[in-house]
């Protein structure tokens, strides 16, 4: 068994319930009854992705495996560092699928939404899906609506279908998360390749 808690600086995925995304964080402090996590993206501080009260689960990876923490939301600090402070809601159970890593990634982006090319910036990346904001036009896309994406990478576009499952108006622009879907393998590793290449940039960064 693996430890039962993420340690701290750990980096940990915040899905809260109902969601099929998850949101990359640090554990700031981790205790038996509570963790306190700081979301990755800055650009999550404008918005309310969780709410107190809301479950998620809380997975992350050492040396044995991948686990899952099931917790409720106690407090939601904003500002310019938010934090998340999570109360454990249960035991730690073994990660029962893996989970895609997500990271900050610049790339261009383009949605075609009822037969029209919106041009749009990547905010964040995975295998399993993207957050970004796309020019707006028409009528915004509903949850759960199929759009189509090309992710413009360095060696050429991945492109799927996606659908929404978030979206949130921003002045002329859209936000919206989206899960790809039916996205072949091959394509899947080449955004995994580019995640974590966005990872290793990040680490370098960091002062020791």
């Amino acid at each position: 068994m693996g430890a039962d808690r993420p340690g701290v600086d750990a980096e940990a995925e915040v899905t809260p319930d109902g969601y099929r995304l998850s949101v990359s964080t640090r554990v700031e402090a981790s205790g038996a009854a509570t963790l306190v996590v700081r979301p990755s993206a800055g650009e999550f501080v404008e918005q309310q992705v969780v709410r107190v009260g809301d479950r998620v689960r809380v997975f992350w990876r050492d040396a044995d495996g991948g686990w899952l923490l099931p917790a409720e939301v106690a407090t939601v600090e904003r500002g310019a560092v938010p934090r998340w402070h999570l109360r454990v809601a249960g035991p730690v159970e073994p990660g029962q699928r893996r989970e895609a890593v997500r990271a900050r990634v610049a790339l261009a982006l383009t949605a075609t939404v009822d037969g029209v090319d919106l041009d749009g910036d990547v905010l964040d990346l995975s295998e399993g899906g993207v957050r970004a904001v796309v020019d707006a036009h028409g009528h915004p896309p509903l949850p759960g609506t199929t759009v189509g994406l090309a992710v413009h990478l360095e060696d050429g576009a991945v492109t799927t279908r996606a659908e929404v499952v978030r979206q949130q108006t921003r002045g002329t622009r859209w936000g919206l998360s989206l899960r790809f879907t039916d996205l072949p393998e091959k394509e899947q590793d080449r955004l995994r390749r580019r995640v974590f290449w966005a990872m290793r940039e990040e680490r370098a960064r960091r002062p020791d």
